[in-house]
């Protein structure tokens, strides 16, 4: 029938299609640099020696409660390393004394690393670990994950989580 496109024969797909597939994954594979998630920073660290895990973390909630902010959560860590010791790969047991992550979060700072980007929120809550090792166990380690400050708000949130543990250092001592 005139103005009807031609018919493909069943079978072997034609040299024309097969170029035309090839065509759609190398543009498939050229956007994936695209949709790769947005690089955040490293994980951070502050070493506390001679001081007590139970001080530190009393600095710590003390600084994000000076700051107007909320603790939504204070996560018993090495309570669980120490119940799934026995079902993880390793049988070796936990490395920590104590380790616990202190969850919060900053209204202001979540609004702005969401207007900046809706898949920021995946860097809420903020928190912070405290961990005391068995290695040494005379100091006690504050950690957090840097939000990698290529924005406004991951500036704000690192510019936030540095005042925490700056403040907490002081406090603990």
């Amino acid at each position: 029938m005139p103005g009807s496109p031609p018919r493909l024969r069943s079978g072997a797909p034609s040299v024309a299609s097969r170029w035309a597939s090839a065509l759609i994954v190398w543009g498939v594979l050229a956007l994936l640099p695209a949709c790769r998630p947005a690089a955040a920073g490293d994980v951070a660290s502050l070493v506390l020696p001679r001081t007590d895990f139970q001080a530190v973390r009393e600095a710590l909630i003390e600084s994000i409660e000076e700051e107007g902010l909320v603790v939504s959560a204070v996560i018993p860590f090495n309570d669980m390393l120490q119940r799934t010791a026995a079902a993880s790969a390793s049988s070796a047991a936990s490395p920590f004394m104590r380790a616990e992550i202190v969850q919060f979060c900053s209204s202001r700072i979540a609004w702005q690393l969401l207007t900046e980007d809706r898949a920021q929120i995946a860097l809420c809550p903020l928190s912070i670990s405290i961990q005391q090792t068995r290695d040494a166990p005379g100091e006690v380690r504050l950690a957090w994950r840097e939000a990698g400050g290529s924005s406004p708000g991951r500036i704000a949130a690192d510019a936030l989580l540095t005042r925490l543990i700056r403040r907490a250092e002081a406090l603990a001592r």
